[in-house]
């Protein structure tokens, strides 16, 4: 399983773009990540070791989110 997240981590791809050679659906996959505290540990390492070194390149900051359409009219 760390060879799918960081597949997915590293290739730029969604979670349903996870080719079959892994062995796992998507699904499985996407909750191990949700849940591992690995996903904390490497923002915060990345913010540790880059960010006093002054090595982040803030123009290039990314924001990510989803919409989810409301069913029935709501907000």
């Amino acid at each position: 399983m760390p060879a799918a997240i960081i597949f997915v981590a590293t290739s730029g791809g969604s979670w349903r773009q996870l080719p079959p050679v892994f062995g796992l659906a998507w699904p499985a996959v996407y909750r191990q990540w949700s849940k591992d505290p690995v996903r904390a540990s490497l923002h915060s390492v990345t913010f540790d070791e880059l960010g006093p070194a002054s090595e982040l390149d803030w123009s290039r900051c990314a924001i990510d989110s989803v919409s989810v359409r409301g069913l029935k009219g709501g907000c």
